[in-house]
C-alpha cells in the first residue's frame, strides 16, 4: 500500500477487515481508519460506504459494534470507518470534556485557534481519505455513499448537502439535526468556528436545506424515541420541517422503545446498507 501502514488485517465473512493509518496533511497528525473488503472485490472494484461516528469514538467502534459486516459481505459493499479527530496534539483543553475536543472533531473545518490548523475532519472525510481509499483499496470513485451516528449522523447530512454531486447516497442513525441550536453545537461550533453565529450555518443540515442546499435523491434518517438526547440535542423535527419546506425528499422513521445506543443502530443497519446498496449499484 501506498502511504498507508497496516497495523492488523484479519479475515471476516469471506472478506478482509483491516485497522491502518497514515501521516495526515489535512490534520498534521497521525490518523486511523478502518475498511472492510468483500471477498467479490477480487472480481472487480465496488461501491464504497464511508461511515462517521459519533463523540468519543474511533475507527474501531463501528466495525465492532455496528454488525454491519456480514451484511455489507452479502451485499458487496466496502465499508471506510476513519476516526472521530486528531488526537495527541496537547492543545489547551482538548482532552477537558467528552464532547468537545480529542474524539469530538463535529466533521467540519474549524476557523479558530488554536484548532483551525489541525481540526479539520470535513476536508480529511471528504478529500485526503477518499483520495486515499481510492489509491489503496478495490473501490470506485463513482460510486460513494455517506452514513453516520449522532455527530456522525450530521457530519453525514453536513457533507451529503454541501458535496451533491459526489455521493450518490446519504442516511443517519440519530443526527445532530440542527446543532446551532443544542448545547452539543454551540460548545462545539463557539470554539472551533468563534463567536459569530453567522459562521455556523453552513455546517448545520437543517440550516442548509433553509439556504437552498439540496441532495438529488432521498435522505434516510432513523430515530429512537427512547433517545436520552432527543429533545435537547438532536431536535429532528428541526430537520423534517427544513425538508419540508426544501421540497427535499426525507424519510424520518421514529421507532419507539429504541435509545441512542449500538442496539439502535444493529437493529436497522441491514435496513441502511441495503438503501445504499440499492442506489450505488452494488
Amino acid at each position: 500500500m501506498t502511504n498507508v501502514t497496516v497495523r492488523s488485517e484479519q479475515a471476516c465473512f469471506g472478506g478482509t477487515i483491516g485497522f491502518y493509518s497514515h501521516a495526515s496533511t489535512e490534520t498534521g497528525t497521525e490518523m486511523k481508519f478502518s475498511v472492510f473488503v468483500p471477498s467479490t472485490a477480487s472480481a472487480s472494484p465496488l461501491p464504497v460506504l464511508y461511515f462517521l461516528a459519533g463523540l468519543t469514538c474511533t475507527e474501531e467502534t463501528f466495525m465492532i459494534k455496528a454488525n454491519a459486516l456480514r451484511h455489507a459481505a452479502k451485499l458487496g459493499l466496502v465499508l471506510v470507518a476513519p476516526d472521530t479527530s486528531p488526537r495527541g496534539l496537547g492543545l489547551p483543553g482538548e482532552d477537558d470534556d467528552w464532547d468537545f475536543g480529542t474524539g469530538a472533531g463535529f466533521y467540519l473545518d474549524a476557523e479558530a485557534e488554536p484548532w483551525k490548523r489541525n481540526y479539520r475532519m470535513y476536508s480529511y472525510v471528504t478529500q485526503e481519505l477518499p483520495a486515499l481509499i481510492e489509491a489503496n483499496f478495490p473501490v470506485e470513485a463513482g460510486r460513494r455513499g455517506v452514513f453516520g451516528h449522532s455527530m456522525g449522523g450530521h457530519g453525514a447530512l453536513v457533507i451529503a448537502l454541501r458535496n451533491p454531486q459526489a455521493y450518490l447516497s446519504v442516511s443517519a442513525f440519530a443526527p445532530i439535526c440542527n446543532p446551532v441550536v443544542v448545547p452539543w453545537g454551540e460548545k462545539a461550533f463557539g470554539n472551533y468556528l468563534g463567536a459569530d453565529r453567522t459562521r455556523w450555518s453552513s455546517w448545520d443540515a437543517a440550516e442548509l436545506l433553509k439556504q437552498g442546499s439540496r441532495f438529488p435523491g432521498p435522505i434516510l434518517v432513523d430515530q429512537g424515541l427512547k433517545d436520552q438526547f432527543l429533545s435537547n440535542q438532536l431536535r429532528p423535527e428541526a430537520l423534517e420541517a427544513a425538508a419540508a419546506s426544501a421540497t427535499q425528499e426525507l424519510v424520518l422513521r421514529r421507532h419507539e422503545a429504541y435509545d441512542h445506543s449500538y442496539w439502535f443502530i444493529q437493529t436497522f443497519i441491514q435496513d441502511h446498507l441495503k438503501w445504499h446498496a440499492g442506489r450505488l449499484g452494488a
